[in-house]
């Protein structure tokens, strides 16, 4: 891990540094441009925009649409996902706060990653080579069944994202790793 102040590097870009103001602390302003430099270079940041993750995140908009839930639609799921990591850090902005929240995340990731495994066991879907997540759902032969995958799917793409680029901000912003 490196330290503190050292930046990470992919593919030779560093990751750009989080400007701080005159008392020290983090302008947030920087943290989009983290964001940015996540999804461009960090592979398990960008699988974000991945067509199967893009698909299934505009299932899940128009699903929460169809039934009534009021949300806010995005354009794309990386939108979603730097609204997610700005949010999370404006409504955790302490060292414990933030802590709690990816560990959350960490939990949450876990519990949909092993629910969708065993689903995709189950229904024997080929989730790594289908063209469409969606279309391989379709195996699963009841509609709650689907409902419910689906959604647990979605969940687990943002998350692992969300989750790696908070805890390289929290190691920025309290100059530790994030340790569970």
């Amino acid at each position: 891990m490196p330290a503190p102040n050292d930046t990470i590097e992919k593919n030779g870009r560093p990751a750009p540094p989080l400007r701080r103001d005159d008392y020290g602390h983090v302008d947030v302003d920087s943290v989009p441009d983290v964001i940015q430099w996540f999804l461009d270079y960090d592979q398990r940041v960008a699988v974000i925009r991945h067509p199967r993750v893009e698909e299934v995140f505009q299932w899940k908009q128009q699903q929460s649409k169809s039934v009534g839930e009021e949300v806010f639609i995005f354009e794309h799921a990386e939108d979603r996902l730097a609204i997610g990591i700005i949010q999370a850090l404006a409504e955790n902005s302490t060292r414990q706060e933030l802590h709690s929240w990816i560990g959350q995340l960490l939990n949450a990731l876990d519990t949909a990653s092993k629910a969708n495994e065993t689903t995709a066991e189950a229904y024997q879907l080929n989730l790594r080579e289908a063209r469409s997540t969606i279309s391989e759902a379709e195996k699963i032969p009841f509609q709650r069944g689907r409902r419910e995958f689906l959604p647990t799917r979605w969940m687990e793409s943002p998350w692992t994202p969300e989750a790696r680029a908070l805890g390289w901000l929290y190691k920025e912003f309290y100059g530790q790793p994030f340790t569970p």
